[in-house]
């Protein structure tokens, strides 16, 4: 009886442990300003969602948002920036990659952007 109270002592032990080596997830709202349409959206999700340490994405053009929640020892926040703009959009103060950006269909660019882009 002894050996089964202190195997139950050991597995809460090692339980808690585990719990305390979970890893940390923040949650960012990032301004991505050329976001369009739904087809930004999803190109925009789907990017995001391969990689690694990202939990979630949701992008509202609508609001010209993109919310973020990712495991911090996988990723950071400038790396997701850069991410997007490497898909062809403004993300916070990190501006979309040229040769990206030319890539998306027209419903996916400001009107006037093409005049604009400084890249």
């Amino acid at each position: 009886m002894k050996a089964i109270k202190l195997c139950f002592i050991f597995s809460i032990f090692f339980s808690l442990g585990a719990f305390a080596q979970a890893k940390a997830v923040k949650k960012v709202v990032l301004n991505t300003p050329t976001v369009q349409c739904g087809m930004c959206k999803d190109k925009i999700e789907k990017g995001l969602a391969r990689i690694d340490g990202v939990n979630t994405v949701k992008v509202d053009y609508k609001k010209k948002t993109t919310t973020i929640s990712y495991v911090t020892d996988r990723t950071n926040e400038e790396a997701l920036k850069t991410h997007i703009a490497n898909l062809g959009y403004d993300a916070g103060d990190v501006l979309a990659l040229e040769s990206a950006y030319k890539k998306l269909p027209a419903c996916c660019k400001k009107p006037d952007a093409d005049s604009k882009m400084e890249h």
